[in-house]
């Protein structure tokens, strides 16, 4: 009885098991040449390369890079990118829009060099936010200066009506 039951726990030679769940995601290799401006992402203080052919993001002293569905960190725009589970990347970027890399008209592209100089700086003090408050102040203020310009002119060709 014994035999028998050390004879079934011997595997089957045509049976085979094949467990894939995707551990060994190859990140390619990504080499960027020169280091690459980045814009805002506009409502966040994440910044994307426009420049770079894949999704590489800078929020909060590092670079992330999503590929696969999954996502990957690093000091440094060149990596080494090492895996980080989800639980560890940013809300801010899980939930960019799809269209994030559209640059919107007045966005400017930052060197690189100020961004890692100034990126903690810029969070701290809100920068972005004032910046963004300012040219809606200077475009209202503009406008109004419009409208004074319309109007005195209407009013000097009223005056000349009458005459």
């Amino acid at each position: 009885m014994l035999l028998a039951a050390g004879f079934c726990l011997l595997p089957d030679a045509d049976a085979g098991v094949n467990v894939n769940i995707g551990i060994n995601v190859h990140l390619p290799r990504l080499v960027i040449s020169a280091p690459p401006a980045v814009v805002l992402i506009p409502g966040t203080y994440a910044y994307f390369a426009p420049e770079v052919e894949v999704d590489i993001l800078f929020y909060g002293g590092y670079w992330y890079r999503p590929y696969e569905s999954r996502w990957y960190r690093a000091g440094h725009y060149n990596g080494p990118w090492k895996y980080t589970v989800v639980d560890r990347v940013p809300r801010v970027l899980i939930d960019l829009s799809p269209g994030y890399r559209h640059i919107p008209p007045g966005h400017e592209r930052i060197p690189y060099g100020h961004l890692k100089k100034n990126w903690r700086t810029w969070e701290r003090e809100k920068h972005w936010d004032r910046k963004h408050e300012y040219k809606e102040f200077k475009h209202e203020k503009k406008e109004q200066h419009r409208e004074e310009r319309r109007e005195h002119r209407e009013d000097r060709d009223k005056g000349r009506g009458k005459r």
